[in-house]
């Protein structure tokens, strides 16, 4: 807390436009442990703050995040489960019993984030309307954006985008929605992806691009080399290497995936 009694949240939050650039510091500042419940020495929140400003995302974060500090109710409970079930009927009746959206299991999953695993997508429309928030995550780093990347639900996949996905989010592997849908053959939610601003040439923990990964965790039949030739058509960079120094063309030649291999060498990979 400096001498004006802010916290690095609450500066980033009184000093703030609001705009995504902050709206990304306070994320990441809650992701590494920041207190929501400090207040500044006149005692107003970051919460408050933000809702004075009228900074509605950053209001949403901040309720997330104060509510994972207290332990989920019975009906908050009973929520998650009915949203894992696709029991549509329940998850409105407990919105109106006072359940929380916010809440979540010791494992971290929320109603939203179980409706997600189940691909209810009109659960999830209903959740969403009640406040809850596409890109909270579980233990395991899994949001309601990140899930239909790798399950290959569009559906799910177009309403997380409408309903404010942060495309930049990553898995725990350090993987991003791209390379999620790169490795299991998803051409349409890649399509739907680069319509955004992800980043095709972002590397993850094992050292893989989206095209790398395309190439070696795929089958190279039509689905992986539809992704492969979206990502080139995007901008992936056909001769960025993998941590040991091997390319994509490289890769594609040593699995034999011919068709793969001459998309790569007429897009300059070598």
């Amino acid at each position: 807390m400096n001498n004006l009694g802010w916290t690095a949240l609450l500066e980033a939050v009184v000093l703030s436009d609001g705009g995504e650039r902050h709206q990304r510091i306070v994320q990441l500042l809650l992701d590494h442990g920041a207190d929501p419940a400090i207040a500044d020495k006149d005692g107003v929140t970051p919460l408050q703050h933000a809702r004075n400003r009228g900074f509605k995302q950053i209001e949403r974060m901040l309720l997330v995040a104060e509510a994972r500090t207290r332990p989920a109710t019975q009906l908050d409970l009973a929520m998650i489960s009915a949203a894992r079930e696709g029991d549509a009927t329940s998850v409105k009746s407990l919105l109106a019993q006072g359940a929380s959206v916010h809440a979540a299991a010791s494992n971290g999953v929320t109603a939203l984030i179980a409706a997600a695993y189940g691909d209810h997508v009109q659960i999830a429309e209903l959740l969403i309307a009640a406040g809850a928030d596409v890109n909270v995550q579980d233990n395991t780093k899994q949001s309601a954006y990140l899930i239909p990347t790798a399950d290959g639900s569009l559906a799910f996949l177009k309403l997380a985008l409408r309903s404010g996905a942060d495309v930049h989010r990553t898995d725990s592997y350090n993987g991003t929605g791209l390379i999620r849908a790169a490795d299991r053959g998803h051409a349409d939610i890649i399509a739907e992806l680069l319509k955004t601003d992800i980043k095709v040439n972002h590397v993850n923990r094992l050292g893989w691009t989206a095209l790398l990964e395309a190439i070696i965790l795929g089958d190279g039949g039509p689905r992986h080399t539809e992704v492969v030739r979206l990502l080139i058509a995007h901008g992936a960079d056909v001769n960025l290497a993998d941590g040991e120094g091997t390319t994509p063309l490289a890769h594609a030649r040593r699995r034999g995936f011919a068709e793969i291999a001459k998309m790569i060498e007429m897009a300059g990979g070598r």
